[in-house]
């Protein structure tokens, strides 16, 4: 068993590595949206783009769902230490176990929520009831993938505490 957990650890961190490492740029996508919705704004002979409000807003969205996985990773999520920082190694791992067993039935939830809408956006062709009117189903699929990959990542932090208090960290 441990072996098949240490092959999904490898695959699934190696995933969420790359995608991470390549959304973290989006920030500057969304930069680059803002700042032209300024200069449309401001400059007389450009009128506002109606698609750089939402448009960042998609931009985000894309970023921290998609980043979910590779913060996880790399442990960057925010931990309440009051407690947690003067335990053992072993029972961080049993309490981290427990609690991404509670994050993974979030999730599993959220997923398939997720799910759900994009079928919808997908088969009557659901539109943002805003100006510019974009289609949804884009976004909502970033949303699922992002949540599919979250859903890896926290089993694979999962199998890493198993292992952990086996006393085979992987």
């Amino acid at each position: 068993m441990i072996g098949f957990m240490r092959k999904y650890v490898r695959v699934v961190d190696a995933i969420n590595y790359r995608v991470g490492r390549i959304i973290m740029y989006g920030i500057f996508v969304m930069m680059a949206i803002l700042l032209w919705s300024s200069i449309s704004k401001t400059l007389p002979f450009t009128l506002p783009s109606l698609w750089t409000l939402e448009m960042a807003q998609f931009a985000m969205v894309a970023y921290y769902i998609l980043g979910g996985p590779y913060s996880m990773q790399l442990g960057s999520n925010v931990r309440m230490d009051l407690f947690y920082g003067g335990w053992s190694d072993t029972r961080k791992a049993w309490f981290d176990a427990f609690t991404v067993l509670l994050l993974c039935f979030y999730i599993g939830v959220l997923l398939y929520g997720a799910i759900d809408s994009t079928n919808y956006a997908f088969k009557y062709g659901e539109r943002n009831p805003t100006a510019w009117r974009p289609v949804l189903w884009p976004i909502k699929l970033i949303m699922c993938i992002g949540f599919l990959l979250m859903l890896l990542q926290a089993i694979s932090e999962l199998f890493k505490d198993l292992a952990k208090i086996k006393g085979e960290p992987i």
